[in-house]
């Protein structure tokens, strides 16, 4: 089993919010990977005093356990346990009702001798490779359906956040779980898995500099942290030349990235 992650804050001034880890118990059947990124909020809107960090780190921890420990439990089952432990944990004290409450994006994903289960919620990627070299990217296009004007402010994207007819992430409502995409495949047909945030995607989805599969070569090829030097080197160059591509993103976004071989 080859396991590669790479994760990079997106400024060293704040802590990284995305979460990522991989489990590859000792007996060598199955494993699980979870790739969470944390969505920053305004400063002080959040109604938690504990921060997404926590969240990301509380989350990730509980779909890993559960995901491992609980294969009685589809993913979906799995995402909304876990939701709400992590609410229970900081319900008192917290208002978990604010649209800023701490949230994520989900990807998960677990294997056996016989399947690979995926989930993904909100703008994270997976990529799967089959047994011929074929790259499936599984998205969550929830986000690009919106008008760009819808985005264009916090007080528009919060209006469709979490509601009917706009996104989902992984905030305090169990129930989000179900409007998760999820999927399985058997596993002779999975040669390999790729999970990014969309800070990594961003060489894809942002600056066109290729495709999934071209990016899921560069994984296999320079690894993890390399995709992320890339986009890093082409994040500094479009700031310098009147951010065409970025515009009114942020420069540099966290940005995470995991290669799987079993």
């Amino acid at each position: 089993m080859r396991t590669e992650i790479a994760s990079a804050p997106g400024s060293p001034d704040r802590p990284n919010e995305d979460w990522v880890g991989a489990v590859l118990p000792a007996s060598g059947q199955g494993g699980v990977l979870v790739l969470l990124d944390g969505v920053t909020p305004p400063a002080g809107t959040d109604g938690c005093e504990h921060g997404v960090p926590w969240f990301t780190a509380r989350l990730g921890g509980s779909l890993v356990e559960l995901s491992g420990s609980r294969r009685d439990m589809s993913l979906r089952e799995v995402l909304s346990a876990s939701i709400r432990r992590t609410a229970d944990a900081h319900r008192e004290g917290c208002d978990l009702s604010h649209v800023r409450t701490p949230q994520a994006t989900v990807v998960l994903v677990r294997w056996s001798s016989d399947a690979v289960e995926h989930l993904v919620l909100s703008d994270s990627i997976l990529l799967i490779e089959d047994a011929h070299g074929a790259v499936r990217a599984v998205l969550d296009d929830r986000l690009d359906r919106l008008p760009r004007t819808v985005l264009a402010t916090e007080a528009t994207a919060d209006a469709v956040r979490n509601r009917e007819g706009g996104f989902f992430t992984a905030a305090a409502d169990p129930q989000v779980a179900a409007r998760a995409v999820a999927g399985r495949t058997p596993a002779g047909q999975v040669r390999a898995l790729a999970a990014l945030s969309d800070g990594a995607g961003r060489w894809v989805e942002t600056f066109g500099e290729g495709d999934w599969t071209e990016c899921f070569g560069i994984l296999r090829k320079e690894g993890p942290q390399s995709l992320i030097d890339r986009v890093r080197g082409l994040e500094d160059a479009d700031a310098s030349a009147g951010r065409t591509r970025l515009r009114r993103s942020k420069t540099h976004d966290d940005a995470s990235a995991a290669l799987l071989e079993p």
